[in-house]
């Protein structure tokens, strides 16, 4: 086995514009064909029985939808307004660890790649080029900034105030990495990342406490943002800190095994929160209409993993722009079929329990692939 690096074409293999993606699948097509085996499993993979990855799927193709007719739809809007900035789709890139292994400019690519478009980007404190390379790279981007604990109080406040000094719009703590969760495709190859090899300080986030979440609010001036809330509890418990975004998230299904789906926890999450906070959510969205439907449900910005790396490893930054243009397109073609004109006329009226028609797994999202996930 080797380290995990991408198999990296020539650029025009690559197509380095972006334009010869017409659908969203075809970029999952080109990244198998650029990843080594630990590359694509670390992407396509989840903990243990990667259960909580399949609900994640699952909960979304659960949710049918109510179109209302004879509507003038001529103009569709899919912009949203969120930090004083207008974003063309309400996505933000989620914080994915290690973008160096689908493409050497890792976050810097996908930071701009998020910018040029009119998305939103996060950045996780565990990819390359680090908070300050990523901020020189997109400076006018709006950029968000995550960060997994690997000191006490003196290295929390140092990186929230870089993240401060850098621009970023926000600052995140994820809160639901407290053990590192069984990848049993690695442990089944007796493949290590180099990047876990390096890591240290794991006992400063299995010991995180709420504590440091008020420590945060009583000395920063940063919008401040908990990623991993599952629960209406920990909801009510972040709101009376102050917190000002609620990030609804399983980690993709990548720690905790036979977790809620992160549609079916939203509901809960929405209605806890109660309009006092905003709301981020994430877990296996990769099609418009799963955007248009955590909005409709709630939710105020919608996080894209695995597409975004999928996106990345196939194209580099003219992907990432590429797929937010697909994707774009497919949520403006889905507003306009339920017949409203923007997000704002969207509520859970436009939504119904459904039956799922597909066996849920990573690539079910995409029938017309031809690649099994789950094979070596």
């Amino acid at each position: 086995m080797n380290d995990g690096t991408p198999i990296q074409p020539m650029a025009a293999e690559l197509g380095a514009s972006g334009e010869e993606y017409q659908n969203l699948h075809e970029f999952i097509r080109r990244a198998r064909a650029n990843l080594n085996q630990n590359a694509w499993d670390y992407i396509v993979g989840a903990a243990e029985t990667e259960t909580t990855m399949r609900r994640n799927r699952m909960a979304l193709d659960e949710i049918a939808f109510r179109p209302r007719v004879l509507r003038n739809v001529t103009n569709v809007d899919t912009s949203v307004e969120v930090f004083g900035r207008k974003l063309r789709l309400p996505v933000v890139l989620a914080p994915v660890g290690a973008l160096e292994i689908f493409n050497p400019d890792a976050g810097a690519a996908v930071a701009r790649g998020a910018g040029t478009f009119g998305a939103a980007h996060m950045l996780s404190s565990v990819s390359e080029p680090g908070l300050e390379g990523v901020a020189e790279a997109a400076p006018d981007a709006l950029r968000m900034f995550q960060l997994y604990v690997r000191g006490g109080d003196a290295f929390v406040e140092d990186c929230v105030s870089r993240a401060i000094a850098n621009g970023y719009a926000a600052f995140c703590l994820t809160v639901d990495t407290a053990h590192y969760s069984r990848r049993e495709r690695d442990i089944a190859k007796r493949y290590v990342r180099a990047s876990r090899v390096r890591a240290t300080g794991g006992d400063f986030q299995k010991g995180l406490e709420w504590r440091t979440v008020k420590l945060i609010k009583d000395k920063f001036r940063i919008p401040l943002v908990i990623k991993g809330i599952a629960t209406a509890e920990d909801a009510a418990i972040a709101l009376d800190h102050g917190v000002e975004w609620i990030y609804v998230s399983n980690h993709g299904g990548r720690q905790l095994d036979h977790g809620r789906g992160a549609m079916q926890v939203l509901p809960e999450i929405v209605a806890a929160v109660g309009g006092r906070a905003k709301i981020m959510v994430d877990g296996s969205f990769c099609r418009g209409t799963d955007i248009v439907k955590a909005i409709a449900m709630g939710a105020d910005l919608v996080g894209i993993g695995r597409l975004q790396c999928w996106a990345l490893a196939a194209a580099g930054e003219a992907g990432v722009v590429r797929m937010l243009e697909l994707l774009e397109d497919e949520v403006m073609r889905c507003l306009g079929l339920l017949g409203v004109t923007s997000f704002a006329e969207l509520d859970k009226a436009y939504l119904h329990q459904g039956t799922p028609t597909n066996p849920p797994h990573v690539l079910s999202a995409f029938p017309l692939l031809d690649i099994e996930p789950y094979h070596y």
